[in-house]
């Protein structure tokens, strides 16, 4: 019996040179017909897994590694309940959160946590009203008893651009605490722990470190910074480090090194000097 001889191209005998040994073998036993289309499918299996970037993948697995749960929150239309007899202008959205801002409301403390609703529906009534604002200007909203409130509309899992540090509210998210935070106030350790939740849950759908800093781009000269001046900020930052305040309030400022700490352990970061 007599077989076509066939020619086996120089580059198909380099890729069969990176071939096991058994394989190989395998080969030589077929007819050369065979042997040459094994070769070639072989080859290019070889071709394909070698050529997959695997250290590119790392990023990907690095950031789904850090992501939180996301925590329970109030959808706005709780709050909202559907009184505000004013047609909602369609949200705007970045490409994702790399920082927040923390606020306080400036509203009174001794408040029952089930007028929450109502107190967050007046200073929307305020902020769309007398500041002519398009919505209420922050992204989130907790309560002194933990309660996490959805604000802005648009979502509360995407990027909603809001109302909230002026100049830095791109790729940033406002979470505010319903309450005055001077120095002497006590600041509910229930509270804390939702904006630190909010926090790390947000941040880590980006990848983002609750303890790291950022470089932001300034939108606006009536921020801190002069409008198209970059600046490099906690991505846990207080209202005053964006914008001329004493926002979020002494007392509640000195719980920011705190509240990274937390959201960084529910991103199941390890404690500082351990990474």
């Amino acid at each position: 019996m007599r077989f076509l001889r066939l020619r086996v191209p120089r580059a198909w005998k380099r890729r069969a040179a990176s071939l096991p040994g058994g394989v190989l073998v395998l080969l030589g036993s077929l007819p050369p017909a065979a042997a040459v289309l094994a070769l070639l499918l072989c080859a290019q299996s070889v071709e394909r897994t070698t050529a997959v970037p695997l250290g590119r993948q790392a990023p990907v697995r690095a950031a789904a590694a850090h992501r939180a749960a996301r925590p329970a929150i109030v959808p706005r239309s709780a709050w909202l309940d559907g009184r505000t007899g004013r047609t909602q202008p369609p949200p705007r959205y970045d490409d994702k959160v790399v920082a927040v801002f923390i606020h306080h409301t400036d509203s009174p403390n001794g408040y029952a946590c089930a007028d929450a609703p109502r107190i967050i529906r007046d200073l929307y009534a305020g902020q769309t009203g007398a500041r002519a604002w398009d919505d209420i200007g922050y992204n989130f909203l907790v309560d002194r008893c933990g309660t996490i409130y959805e604000g802005r509309a648009g979502g509360a899992e995407r990027a909603v651009i809001g109302a909230h540090t002026q100049g830095f509210n791109h790729r940033t998210a406002g979470i505010a605490a319903l309450g005055t935070f001077t120095a002497g106030v006590a600041v509910p350790k229930a509270m804390t722990d939702s904006i630190a939740a909010v926090a790390a849950w947000k941040l880590g759908l980006a990848g983002v470190d609750p303890r790291a800093r950022v470089r932001l781009v300034s939108s606006n000269g009536l921020s801190r910074y002069h409008a198209g001046s970059a600046a490099s900020l906690p991505v846990v930052a207080g209202h005053d480090q964006g914008f001329m305040t004493s926002c979020p309030g002494a007392a509640l400022t000195a719980r920011l090194p705190e509240i990274r700490q937390t959201a960084a352990r529910l991103q199941g970061r390890p404690p500082a000097g351990k990474r």
